[in-house]
């Protein structure tokens, strides 16, 4: 007979099956087969995997079956439909052929001296087991079982439970090797128990996991169900996140206040759907509040001496920030605490505000954090968002101790005059609270909602000016001037920073590169114009690229960078210094002014032409300054009758007062003394000294008010070779602070009025 070897499938007496072929053993077998008889035989292999199975890797007891019916299907495959006859045992296989022909013998059920009383016992209890097989299925109960209930013969019974019952094929395979219907029933009765105690856990896994959670959430579902399975085997769980949250609770240094409320927050994560939204917004919460550094903190350094040897290491000069620094360590040192200072460096860009921070705290040896500040508008970066909202979080501040790691960092707060605001608060208004001494024990961020001590940070805020920073956050800070550096200060912080950092930046070693002393002082002088020394490293970097590459290219193996070959590798010079006038004249003065990259000489020029008493103001001048022109020009009207200057000299002349550079935008009041002597020179025909400078504001009645930026204006002064310069009175204690290598050799002059400026400024001779 044809024999079709089957792959995980075991075809049972009376059962009808689909399947495909596509062996060309197994399609031969089933044209040879429709040829005669359309019977086949049908045995299972004991491997899945073998493509060309002999004898010995087929089950010996198969099924006679008829072909009901064939389909040819895409790719040679063919649909086959067959019912199962009767057993058949499996006598030898010839697969020489085209296909697989077996030596058939028919098998007979074993049916020893079974009582019917017994074999009715049997059907009887095998009905029952299906009754309650469809109660723990129903789906299955209402198909199958009615049908099976109709069946009288037992063999026919057993086999038709294996047949329609989902079980393996190796169970089929078995129940068709069981000629003895006892053992038949046995296996058949076994099986069909386990089925019903695998229904009977699987609802009351279901019903325990459905008191947990809702039907609806899948995920947690599956969880769930396997944490239940877990626990009917008895393995261990693993913690789930509110054990955890427990367990670092437990090791967290905090006040009680602060620890009572992460445990509420704990109990309330476990009473919570694990998939749900809120669950996810009370975890972020404790995993963020679990990871500030409540109190713990770093130690510091307390030897005065190792912390002024690395600021003297990292910085040249900044005596006052040293000072100030090596004054808050030897009162900590002495007080064993000290309250923490709140200092505010306040000078132009590029001069070290932001790494004398950095080495502050490697001085203090304390967590350095730095939060930008420029261009902040909502209140909410300062202080948090509350954890209601969707992707709420913690405040800057916060976020920056959570970095640190310790609740006792170096806090730089950077450009702390560049904070704004908006219609969503005022972000100036919430950094009070953290700069306050007396307040700050205490600051609440709105995330976290617990008193945070922010008494130990050292707050180090940075600021290009004071004006843009409201008074009452000023008056929390103690300021520190960072002044423009003189050019012998950019050289010794070239000579002993600069070169050696952007030497070994560009792969460099001092003896392949050097430049001399005098180059530096050219770069300093002729190529760059700034407060600080940001440029000038630039510059100092760009030379040594250049030289990188000519040693690369050349060949060389000593480079020498004198002032003679800067032009090669920098180019023409770019920065110029306007010296003063050579001989005095008439309606010229130089004022002295300050910029963000400091201080500069402005000539201020007027002209007196016929006309109906007009004041012209050219030069990009601000509002402030026009007004002090009007001021001075006033004042001028009031002492023209000292001078001998006609009373109606005013209605018939017009002023044109001019500042050169008209394209640079200028601001503020201290050119009126300036402005003064500029228009009285013209109107009187007096000569003003050509070597003179001279900056203060001017009142009506002729007072000369002080001034700021005095160091960046003597500089200029210095510059411009400038032999005197006049200075408000109220100004001697700024001059007393200068050193004597910015003053020397400038005879500096102390003006109360205007009386004592024009005394100094006008050479006494007149122009005709």
């Amino acid at each position: 007979m044809p024999v079709i070897a089957l792959r995980g499938m075991t075809v049972l007496p009376k059962m009808m099956l689909h399947f495909d072929i596509s062996r060309k053993k197994s399609i031969a077998a089933v044209e040879k087969a429709m040829v005669g008889d359309q019977k086949v035989c049908l045995v299972t292999q004991k491997n899945t995997e073998e493509a060309d199975p002999g004898i010995d890797d087929l089950f010996q007891i198969g099924t006679v079956a008829l072909i009901k019916q064939l389909v040819k299907m895409p790719d040679n495959v063919i649909r086959v439909m067959v019912e199962g006859l009767e057993r058949a045992e499996l006598l030898s296989l010839d697969s020489q052929e085209p296909m697989l022909i077996g030596e058939i013998v028919k098998t007979q059920e074993v049916n020893p001296a079974i009582d019917y009383i017994t074999i009715q016992a049997m059907i009887q209890i095998t009905q029952d087991k299906l009754e309650e097989y469809g109660r723990e299925n129903p789906k299955v109960g209402k198909e199958v079982v009615p049908h099976l209930r109709t069946i009288t013969d037992l063999g026919e019974l057993l086999d038709q439970v294996a047949v329609h019952l989902s079980w393996d094929y190796r169970i089929r395979q078995q129940v068709l090797e069981s000629f003895l219907l006892e053992d038949r029933y046995a296996l058949v009765m076994r099986n069909l128990v386990t089925e019903i105690e695998v229904s009977k856990v699987k609802r009351e896994l279901q019903s325990q996991v459905k008191e947990r959670i809702d039907k609806n959430q899948k995920d947690y579902i599956l969880r769930e169900q396997l944490k239940v399975i877990r626990e009917e085997l008895g393995e261990d769980n693993p913690l789930s996140d509110a054990d955890e949250y427990t367990k670092r609770l437990k090791a967290l240094k905090a006040d009680k206040e602060v620890q009572e409320k992460i445990r509420k927050e704990i109990e309330r994560f476990k009473a919570m759907p694990g998939g749900s939204q809120e669950a996810n917004v009370v975890r972020m919460y404790l995993e963020t509040v679990l990871d500030l550094p409540w109190k713990k903190m770093s130690r510091d350094n307390n030897n005065i001496t190792h912390g002024e040897k690395i600021l003297n290491e990292d910085h040249y000069g900044l005596e006052k920030v040293k000072e100030r620094i090596l004054e808050y360590l030897a009162v900590r040192i002495l007080t064993k605490k000290g309250t923490s200072p709140i200092v505010c460096l306040v000078g132009p860009p590029g001069t070290g505000k932001t790494s004398i921070a950095r080495s502050m705290a490697r001085a203090l040896n304390k967590e350095y954090v730095r939060i930008s500040l420029g261009g902040i508008r909502d209140e909410a970066e300062i202080r948090g968002h509350r954890k209601t909202y969707v992707g709420a979080m913690p405040g800057r501040i916060v976020e920056a101790l959570r970095q640190a790691g310790v609740s006792n960092p170096l806090m730089l707060l950077d450009e702390i005059d560049k904070v704004s605001r908006d219609y969503k608060g005022d972000t100036s208004s919430a950094l009070l609270e953290v700069l306050d001494s007396e307040q700050n024990v205490k600051f609440r961020d709105h995330y976290v909602e617990a008193p945070i001590d922010l008494s130990n940070v050292l707050f180090v805020a940075t600021a290009n000016t004071t004006t843009t920073i409201p008074g009452p956050l000023l008056d929390r800070m103690e300021v520190i001037e960072v002044s423009s550096y003189t050019e012998n200060e950019k050289f010794h912080i070239a000579k002993n920073y600069l070169v050696r950092k952007q030497r070994e930046k560009n792969g460099l070693k001092e003896k392949q590169v050097t430049i001399s002393d005098g180059a530096l002082k050219k770069i300093i002088h002729n190529y760059t114009r700034e407060a600080g020394v940001r440029n000038l490293e630039r510059q100092i970097g760009s030379v040594f690229r250049k030289a990188a590459r000519e040693f690369l290219e050349g060949g060389k193996q000593v480079i020498e960078i004198r002032s003679k070959d800067l032009e090669k590798y920098l180019g023409k010079e770019k920065v110029t210094f306007e010296d003063v006038n050579e001989e005095d004249q008439v309606g010229t003065v130089r004022g002295l002014a300050w910029t963000s990259v400091g201080g500069n000489t402005l000539q201020i020029e007027v002209n007196v032409m016929p006309g109906k008493g007009a004041l012209q103001m050219t030069g990009q001048m601000g509002g402030v300054m026009k007004e002090s022109a009007q001021t001075a020009l006033s004042y001028v009207k009031s002492v023209c009758p000292d001078y001998q200057v006609a009373e109606d000299y005013f209605e018939k002349h017009d002023i044109h007062l001019h500042i050169p550079e008209g394209a640079v935008p200028k601001d503020g009041p201290s050119a009126g003394i300036t402005i003064a002597t500029a228009i009285l020179s013209a109107i009187t025909n007096h000569k003003v000294y050509a070597k003179v400078a001279m900056t203060g504001e001017i009142t009506l009645r002729g007072r000369v008010l002080p001034i700021g930026g005095l160091k960046e204006k003597i500089l200029a002064a210095r510059m411009a070779h400038v032999e005197k310069v006049l200075i408000p009175d109220k100004n001697r204690p700024d001059i007393a602070e200068l050193s004597e290598e910015i003053t020397g050799g400038l005879d500096i002059v102390y003006v109360k009025t205007m009386a004592e400026v024009l005394k100094e400024a006008f050479s006494g001779k007149e122009t005709v």
